[in-house]
């Protein structure tokens, strides 16, 4: 009988930690805004400083300085301020000049003006910032679920086609990162050149792939 009572009682304070424990990570989630970066509500105090470290630790691992400036040192004076010298850091693709743009949150000549959500939006959708408005989208059809009807498309080699497969709380993250991890730069990029429709036959899926991607397994890949 006293095992038994023994052992009822480990039970008891086993399951007393386990509640205690889920209870702790439901509140962590809440204060910490888990619900936020995946809608885009500003996160704030050290929820909002572990974004940006995690924006920072992506931009770093991803290589956008390799196109933006600084290459993966954040120490460089270049870091992420777009075209400096035009010779080096344009592309050409196809007829028209690209040029990588500056990501620092300087209004003027960066994406400070932008909110979080439309960096996300740039991110998930490869949607420029500039003609989006500040809205949630919840399609890939041009005119539904406040996707632009005639989408303005960032321009190529941008890889959002890949970027946007992250999830959620990762695209938020670098939006974090860009706007609040950053110093302002004032460094003026002109505008990428492009065709009319702003890439928009380009990025189709039979060239660039679906958004979800396609289920697994696909013809090119082994099952279960």
């Amino acid at each position: 009988m006293i095992r038994s009572a023994h052992t009822s009682h480990r039970r008891t304070s086993a399951q007393k930690v386990l509640f205690a424990s889920m209870l702790v990570a439901a509140v962590a989630c809440t204060s910490q805004g888990t619900t936020a970066n995946n809608t885009g509500t500003m996160l704030t105090g050290d929820a909002r400083k572990a974004q940006i470290l995690e924006g920072r630790y992506l931009v770093i691992s991803h290589d956008c300085g390799g196109c933006h400036g600084g290459g993966s040192d954040p120490r460089s004076p270049a870091w992420l301020s777009g075209v400096r010298v035009p010779e080096r850091d344009e592309f050409k693709v196809g007829p028209f000049t690209v040029r990588p743009k500056n990501l620092t949150p300087d209004n003027q000549t960066g994406i400070g003006r932008f909110s979080d959500r439309q960096i996300f939006n740039a991110l998930r959708y490869g949607l420029r910032p500039e003609e989006t408005p500040d809205v949630d989208i919840t399609s890939t059809v041009p005119g539904q679920g406040n996707f632009p009807l005639h989408p303005h498309y960032l321009a190529v080699p941008m890889p959002w086609p890949s970027w946007r497969h992250m999830p959620d709380r990762e695209l938020w993250a670098i939006a974090a990162y860009l706007k609040d991890g950053l110093k302002p730069v004032h460094n003026v990029v002109k505008d990428s050149e492009g065709p009319p429709d702003f890439w928009a036959g380009y990025y189709v899926p039979d060239t660039i792939g679906t958004y979800p991607a396609a289920p697994f397994p696909t013809a090119n890949e082994k099952g279960n």
